[in-house]
């Protein structure tokens, strides 16, 4: 039996909250969210309401009182119960389940977007988990285990007191990171099936899925796939400084600087295709997206078109 209009464009205003929200997508796929939002007041009204539900998600308050590596964040999994019983939250939670969006909200630690939180693990290793990651803690008695489920996280190793010392690994859908006395961080790239690993201090050993590996020494970055290691690349200076809330742009181009402020914040966020070759350097903040964005377009003469705080375009200027 088919669906109501109505809640045919709930599912589907669903599908686009988690996609345009949750994930990082191509510009095709913003050009083709464009075109379905603007096919009727209906399509814009169930957007609207979606994007209430979801920005709902991420105002939910974190457990507190409890170590994050010893229990799942019980509010988060309540609050996607109760909105699974819900009309909306029925084509929404589909969605969040067939997106893997469910995964972020149980795992061991998890961020939104624009959030980043540091722990400490049991071995005095320190983690900083960036916007939107997720990851699920494993120690055991023969390893020390990191699994990676979304996101970016920053990884500061401290030697082992059991004997034998247990390694440390972080594991990513494409393979495993074993670190070696370091300082690095990982992060899962949305979209192409990639993992990349930035080394700052000492050295890694990269093990994909499909058995090669190779070590990747300090001030040197790689992605990694299931089946290859890529090219070994120079850490440029700045890499890090997400920690610190800040993009460090080197003759990047402005799309790449939108979509990378895009992961930092809840809604739409797009760079219209007219400028967005333009070069781009200096110091952006990530914790404060808006005036960043301010800050482009006087630089650069362009103009922020905010339809509403979660749909902004960055477009050429009058």
């Amino acid at each position: 039996m088919p669906l109501p209009f109505e809640q045919c464009l709930l599912q589907e205003a669903a599908e686009w909250a988690v996609t345009l929200n949750y994930e990082d997508p191509s510009p095709s796929q913003r050009r083709a969210f464009e075109q379905w939002h603007g096919q009727s007041p209906a399509h814009a009204a169930a957007w609207q309401q979606a994007q209430q539900v979801f920005h709902t998600f991420e105002q939910v308050p974190k457990s507190i009182g409890k170590p994050a590596i010893d229990s799942i964040d019980r509010d988060r999994r309540r609050i996607l119960k109760v909105l699974s019983l819900s009309a909306l939250a029925a084509p929404a939670a589909w969605a969040l389940t067939r997106h893997g969006y469910v995964q972020r909200w149980t795992a061991d630690v998890a961020t939104a977007a624009g959030e980043q939180k540091e722990i400490e693990l049991p071995d005095g290793s320190l983690l900083r988990l960036n916007t939107r990651s997720a990851i699920d803690i494993a120690f055991d008695r023969q390893t020390r285990r990191i699994r990676l489920a979304a996101g970016e996280v920053l990884i500061t190793t401290r030697a082992d007191s059991s004997l034998p010392p247990r390694p440390f690994l972080v594991e990513t859908p494409s393979g495993v990171v074993r670190a070696l006395g370091t300082r690095f961080s990982v992060r899962n790239l949305r979209g192409v099936e990639r993992s990349r690993v930035v080394v700052f201090e000492n050295a890694v050993e990269i093990i994909t899925a499909a058995g090669s590996s190779a070590t990747i020494e300090a001030a040197t970055q790689s992605d990694f796939s299931a089946q290859s290691i890529f090219e070994l690349r120079e850490v440029q200076p700045g890499a890090g400084l997400w920690e610190r809330g800040m993009l460090m742009a080197r003759d990047m181009r402005l799309g790449d600087v939108v979509a990378e402020l895009a992961r930092y914040r809840s809604g739409v966020l797009r760079c219209d295709p007219a400028i967005a070759d333009l070069s781009v350097s200096g110091a952006i903040s990530l914790r404060d997206t808006d005036a960043a964005l301010d800050l482009l377009a006087n630089n650069l003469a362009l103009k922020v078109s905010r339809v509403s705080p979660y749909w902004v375009t960055l477009k050429p200027g009058d």
